[in-house]
C-alpha cells in the first residue's frame, strides 16, 4: 500500500489511506481496519491497560496518579504520547500513523485517552452521543481511536455506532432518546482491531453479555494544520469527479461521487440529499477544491443571483 502523499511531507513509512478510504470516510464517519496489532502487542496491552486505568481514575478523583506518572498533557505532539508503553508501541504502527497523518494531519495533538473497561456479564450501557461536539458547522474535525485489544465477539457487546451520522449537528441530550436504529452497528472482531471515527459520530458503549472481561483503549486528537490532500493523492486526479458527475446524467460508478451517495438504511431518501450536501462540503475543504460536486447541490446554491429585470418574476 503507498506510503507516499503529495509534498512528502513527513514520515515516509506510513501506510497513508487511500481516496477511497477517505471518501468512505466522509460518507460514513468510521473505518475499520481489523487486526492491525499484533498478537504480541495486544497482550503487552491487555497487561498494561489496568494500570492506565488507575491512572485515569485517579486523576479525574483529583489525586496523584499511582507511581506518580502523569497523563500526557493536553496538547501533546502524537508522536510522543505515552512513551516507553506498549500503547506507544501500537502508536507507532505504520497503519496507526498513517491513518493519524491522513485524517488529522503531521503533529496532531493529543486531546485526550481513556480506557473503558467492563466486567463479564455487566449490563451496563450508555446512550448514543457524539463526542463533545464544539462547533459541528466547521468543516475541521478531531478524531478518535479505538483499539480493541482482544476479540469482541459477535453478539459480545462491542461499541454501538450508526455509520452517516457525523454530520449531524445535534447533542449528546437529543440523541439520547434514539433506541435500536435501524442500519446501527456493533462491533465485533479479531484481536488488534483499530476502528477511527469522525468526533461528531453517534456512538455508545454497550453492556458486556460474554464470559470475559472487555477492555477498549480511545484516543481523541485534534489536528495541527489544514486537513487538506493529506492521504495517499496518487489516485485522486482519477477518482476526483468533475462537478457535472450527476446521477440521473453522466454518473461515474468509480468516482468519488458514487461512495458520497451512499444510503444509510436509517436515511429516507429526502434526508440523505441533506447529508450528501454535508459531505459535498467535506469533500471540498479535505481537497481544496471549492468547486467540487455530486449532482450540482452545492453548484446549484452557490450560483449568483439573476436579475430578471422588471418583467421578469
Amino acid at each position: 500500500m503507498a506510503s507516499l502523499h503529495d509534498g512528502g511531507v513527513g514520515d515516509p513509512d506510513a501506510i497513508l489511506l487511500t481516496t477511497n478510504e477517505m471518501a468512505t470516510f466522509v460518507a460514513d464517519g468510521v473505518l475499520v481496519f481489523p487486526a492491525v496489532v499484533p498478537d504480541a502487542l495486544n497482550r503487552l496491552v491487555l497487561a498494561e491497560l489496568p494500570s492506565l486505568l488507575a491512572e485515569k481514575l485517579a486523576v479525574l478523583q483529583g489525586q496523584p496518579p499511582p507511581g506518580g506518572v502523569p497523563p500526557p498533557a493536553t496538547g501533546t505532539p502524537f508522536d510522543e504520547l505515552r512513551c516507553g508503553t506498549a500503547i506507544a508501541e501500537v502508536l507507532a504502527l505504520p497503519r496507526v500513523r498513517g491513518i493519524v497523518h491522513s485524517l488529522v494531519g503531521p503533529g496532531a495533538r493529543y486531546d485526550h485517552d481513556f480506557v473503558h473497561h467492563l466486567r463479564a456479564g455487566h449490563p451496563n450501557r450508555q446512550h448514543l452521543h457524539p463526542d463533545a461536539i464544539v462547533d459541528s458547522a466547521d468543516p475541521a474535525f478531531d478524531v478518535q481511536l479505538f483499539y480493541y485489544p482482544h476479540e469482541v465477539a459477535a453478539g459480545g457487546g462491542g461499541t454501538r455506532y450508526v455509520p452517516g451520522t457525523h454530520l449531524r449537528r445535534v447533542t449528546s441530550t437529543t440523541t439520547a432518546r434514539y433506541q435500536h436504529v435501524v442500519g446501527e452497528c456493533f462491533h465485533a472482531g479479531p484481536a488488534g482491531t483499530i476502528a477511527v471515527f469522525h468526533h461528531g459520530l453517534w456512538h455508545a458503549g454497550h453492556d458486556n453479555p460474554g464470559p470475559v472481561d472487555r477492555w477498549l483503549y480511545k484516543l481523541r486528537l485534534n489536528p495541527a494544520v489544514p486537513q487538506v490532500r493529506l492521504w495517499d493523492t496518487s489516485d485522486l486526479d482519477r477518482r476526483h469527479n468533475p462537478p457535472t458527475d450527476h446521477v440521473f446524467a453522466a454518473a461515474d460508478p468509480s468516482s468519488v461521487a458514487a461512495i458520497l451517495r451512499r444510503t444509510h438504511r436509517w436515511q429516507s431518501t429526502d434526508a440523505s440529499r441533506y447529508d450528501l450536501v454535508e459531505r459535498i462540503r467535506l469533500w471540498r475543504h479535505l481537497t481544496g477544491d471549492p468547486g467540487y460536486d455530486v449532482d450540482r447541490y452545492l453548484t446549484r446554491l452557490d450560483r449568483p443571483g439573476i436579475d430578471l429585470g422588471a418583467d421578469g418574476g
